[in-house]
């Protein structure tokens, strides 16, 4: 065996490869060139990005990392998907990314350093390399394919160990800010994006409701619905933007509820918060509560219709110039107004509402919404000053999702409130003179959603 084959990433079990058949494997091989010349997604944008990123650090040699591999258990590692601000500056987003790293030179000349694709010699890495072998994980580009790709000078891997010191994305805060900060505005490319996103969710909640039936007879019907909705996700993007949340009764209740492993009782509400990502990477994020009976109890309709009061507060507030605080704060009101009227919040609302109290987020314990774009949480890292205490711009896209989150054990509730938990979310882009809702073609009233899911019900097939 070579030197470089034994520096190959094989596994223990791995058949012994004679020199008989190394020879064979090194020779016959027809050109295989890619597909077409086509550029990234998004190419016309990439350009000005980095230059908007090197003006902010100006003689600074800069390193977006893609980032690594990371093992889910013993030789199988997760499946890959590349850092999003990598994402942003290169338009490269498939799995064959991880290790490379984007170069933003202290001129600003961007240079991607990139695991070409492997050579058909007796090195073998094309069939020995379980982990980055073309027979194993699928064909990459070379250097010049992958320049005609992205526009930007490419250079081996290797080379990044050459460079000079530099400001490294994945451990400089002041870098991972200021990359988070130019994301927050979207243009119109990437608003697009994020509409694809959304339509192809808006498919998948109606996947769902269709699956109901069979899923309401599995003992583990979240986990019924969080295939169904995965499905489409996959057959449509890239996979999911997040874990779905498939909660049904009580479990409604735990805000991130991912385990998707209790059964549906057509007594009961299904809070489904699931997101396509695209292709791109770009990610919806849209909740509805269903009642998996397909008729609102009158008690579930109450709670349904108060945080469906709060959402529409919530929405009127968005506007550019606003606080991005505005639409929570209007969220909130509504929901310590309703729950002050209900008794169950024994103070005033507005006393409720103080920061030295805020007793009725034990009802309603998270924000009203975030960032959408790359992330589903997006531009996370950007400083507060810019995001939550900023205000909002024409092109921000962002979601409304106000919530009661009403426990089972909570001795402060009615028997009748407790283990009803309620999320409404919907994505929205900030127009010039208000919102636009991106997700209408899902229903929000309580009529409208019983309507929809007799319709879909009446025609499973679709």
């Amino acid at each position: 065996m070579t030197a470089r084959a034994a520096q190959l990433h094989t596994g223990s079990h791995d058949l012994p490869v004679s020199d008989a058949l190394a020879r064979s494997m090194a020779d016959g091989w027809a050109p295989a060139p890619p597909p077409d010349d086509s550029r990234v997604p998004g190419f016309e944008q990439l350009t000005g990005r980095r230059a908007r990123l090197a003006a902010r650090f100006p003689g600074d040699r800069l390193l977006i990392p893609a980032g690594e591999l990371k093992v889910r258990s013993n030789d199988c590692d997760h499946r890959f998907r590349p850092h999003s601000a990598y994402a942003w500056l290169t338009g490269l987003t498939g799995e064959d990314q991880p290790g490379h790293v984007l170069v933003l030179e202290p001129d600003g000349e961007p240079v991607l350093y990139l695991r070409p694709r492997s050579p058909r010699d007796e090195g073998g890495e094309f069939y020995r390399d379980r982990k980055y072998g073309e027979f194993w994980v699928g064909r990459r580009p070379d250097l010049a394919e992958a320049e005609r790709l992205t526009g930007v000078r490419c250079a081996h891997l290797t080379g990044l160990a050459r460079l000079g010191p530099g400001r490294d994305a994945s451990r400089d805060p002041a870098l991972a800010s200021v990359l988070s900060e130019l994301r927050l505005v979207k243009d119109p490319w990437e608003v697009a994006q994020l509409q694809q996103a959304v339509d192809h969710t808006t498919t998948g909640f109606e996947d769902v409701v269709r699956a109901l039936p069979s899923a309401l007879r599995h003992p583990r019907g979240e986990r019924w619905i969080e295939g169904v909705f995965q499905l489409r996700a996959r057959a449509e993007g890239n996979g999911t933007g997040y874990e779905t949340i498939a909660a049904a009764g009580a479990h409604a209740c735990v805000l991130h509820w991912t385990r998707n492993d209790g059964p549906l009782d057509p007594r009961q509400l299904l809070l489904l918060d699931a997101g396509v990502e695209t292709d791109t990477l770009y990610t919806a994020d849209l909740t509805r509560t269903l009642p998996l009976s397909g008729r609102f109890s009158p008690v579930q309709r109450r709670v349904y219709e108060l945080v469906l009061a709060a959402q529409d507060a919530g929405i009127a507030a968005l506007k550019p110039g606003a606080s991005f605080r505005d639409f929570h704060r209007a969220c909130s009101t509504v929901l310590a107004e309703g729950l002050a009227d209900w008794g169950v919040l024994r103070i005033p609302a507005a006393q409720a509402l103080t920061a030295e109290s805020g007793l009725h987020r034990r009802y309603t314990l998270c924000s009203s919404g975030h960032m959408l774009g790359l992330d589903v949480h997006d531009c996370a890292r950007a400083r507060a000053e810019q995001y939550l205490d900023g205000v909002m711009e024409e092109g921000q896209v962002l979601t409304v999702e106000p919530g009661l989150y009403l426990q089972p054990d909570d001795t402060t509730l009615p028997a009748e409130l407790r283990g009803i938990g309620v999320r409404i979310e919907d994505d929205l882009v900030i127009t010039a003179d208000g919102a636009r809702l991106m997700s209408t073609a899902l229903p929000r009233t309580a009529d409208a959603v019983e309507e929809w899911m007799d319709r879909l019900l009446s025609s499973p097939s679709g």
